[in-house]
């Protein structure tokens, strides 16, 4: 029962190391915005950082839990998980980058991905990243000091889901999320939402006797897909839950947006998620990610949590 209620990526969450680390790689060196710094709902000692654009745009968000000093493992990334993040720039900016992330000490790989120049690196913690060229992105990037109009990462270009077997996904993100698929290359499939383009493609690797992926340090939690409103959300809940049988969470409030939780045939970890209410309901969008906010019901634990949190020191030119 193919629907149109998916609009495309919302977010991607990670589990990471290191939070200074992990701050300083997506602000400084790829030149995000932290649009949120708060903490993980379920574990106030760790931090859960949103980075995008000026105001968080679904399908902007890279989200991470720096979860050093918990005793959380490294992770393995392998079958049933989000395998590889892909970022979208400027064709003529991936020189740039080239440079950029070369001269940042980090190992480049570059090819082609569906006859667009991709570059593919890793974060401090070992998540998969891939930067993207492509000149079909009109979405407004957010810019820094290093990194300008004609260079800056747009948003998500597409996520890489690493399944054993693809049939069952390919017929989940057929029927269910509407998706359409416009490609494939070797073992990827790529499929788009609503009219593709940046932000709309997920690409199903099938890893026949791949490793299981271990969920811990360097790997993604899951991705979010977003939905316009609380009653598509309630739609797409009611149609996995109680007409095909997924096990899917209650709707959780996240302050930022609505959502629910399920695996979806591949084992990968969905999430769905409103659009609104977004970012700036608890902060001018000039002062987005300046200050720690918290859930109401951990405002009057504030003090214990800051001296619990890991200290970030924050450029002046932020």
């Amino acid at each position: 029962m193919a629907n149109n209620l998916i609009k495309g990526i919302h977010h991607v969450t990670a589990t990471v190391n290191d939070a200074q680390e992990d701050y300083d790689f997506y602000t400084q060196l790829l030149g995000q915005r932290l649009v949120k710094k708060t903490v993980n709902f379920d574990n106030n000692r760790v931090y859960h950082f949103y980075y995008g654009d000026e105001v968080g745009t679904p399908g902007t968000i890279m989200t991470t839990f720096p979860y050093k000093g918990q005793g959380v493992r490294q992770g393995r990334i392998g079958t049933g998980q989000v395998a590889i993040t892909g970022f979208s720039a400027p064709t003529g900016a991936i020189p740039f980058w080239k440079r950029r992330l070369q001269d940042a000490g980090l190992a480049v790989a570059e090819r082609t991905k569906f006859g667009n120049p991709t570059l593919q690196f890793e974060d401090p913690s070992g998540l998969i990243l891939e930067i993207t060229g492509n000149d079909e992105d009109e979405r407004k990037p957010w810019v820094t000091a290093e990194i300008g109009q004609q260079e800056a990462i747009r948003g998500f270009y597409a996520v890489t889901l690493s399944v054993a077997q693809a049939p069952s996904t390919f017929d989940f993100l057929a029927k269910e999320f509407g998706f359409t698929k416009v490609a494939s290359e070797g073992r990827i499939t790529r499929f788009a939402a609503q009219d593709g383009g940046p932000g709309q493609y997920v690409d199903v690797r099938e890893d026949r006797g791949a490793e299981r992926g271990i969920n811990g340090l360097g790997t993604v939690h899951h991705v979010a897909w977003r939905v316009e409103h609380d009653e598509a959300l309630l739609a797409m809940r009611s149609r996995l839950a109680d007409e095909l049988g997924f096990k899917v969470t209650e709707v959780k409030d996240r302050n930022y947006f609505h959502s629910i939780y399920f695996r979806m045939p591949g084992e990968v970890l969905f999430e769905i998620a409103t659009i609104p209410p977004g970012f700036a309901i608890d902060e001018s969008v000039e002062n987005l990610g300046q200050s720690l906010k918290l859930p109401e019901w951990e405002e009057p634990n504030r003090a214990q949590i800051e001296n619990g949190l890991p200290k970030i020191k924050v450029p002046d030119h932020v």
